[in-house]
């Protein structure tokens, strides 16, 4: 079952992101900011009563047409399944989303699960993937976190 999140999902999430390396751990005051200031571009999967599933994203405000995803998380259990791609349709469907005409991201060079389940989404929606540079590991990150490449899908046939 697919829901939006509430506060009380916060130290779920969390456990959650830090049960899925390598995405960086986000603080749980900022998951529990996440699941209440922006749960309506944010969206959790259950499975009797446990969250197996999260996506966070939010529409730039320099971008109001973009859906930047910040981050998906999926348990073990659900796995292999599509439920990552399942979720970000689901949450691209929702009326705040309305008007959304490109998927924007980043994903660091050797996260092939991620780019497995961008590249099917471009191709399920019969859109161009385009990848740039945008977080360069020693400009950005002083040496301490891989670049972080944007992927941009778009236009959207959704």
């Amino acid at each position: 079952m697919f829901r939006r999140p509430v506060a009380a999902d916060g130290p779920a999430v969390t456990a959650l992101i830090a049960a899925c390396p390598p995405l960086d751990r986000n603080s749980a005051y900022c998951n529990l900011i996440q699941c209440t200031h922006f749960a309506a571009h944010c969206i959790v999967a259950e499975k009797q009563g446990r969250i197996i599933g999260w996506v966070s994203g939010h529409r730039p405000p320099s971008g109001p047409h973009e859906f930047f995803v910040w981050q998906v998380a999926v348990a073990a259990e659900g796995r292999g399944q599509g439920l990552a791609g399942r979720m970000i349709k689901a949450l691209l469907a929702r009326p705040e989303q309305a008007g959304v005409t490109h998927l924007i991201t980043t994903v660091t060079d050797d996260n092939a699960a991620s780019w497995a389940l961008f590249h099917g989404l471009a191709r399920d929606w019969k859109a161009p993937l385009e990848r740039s540079a945008l977080f360069e590991r020693e400009v950005h990150f002083a040496g301490a976190h891989d670049t972080e490449y944007q992927a941009r899908i778009g236009p959207l046939n959704i």
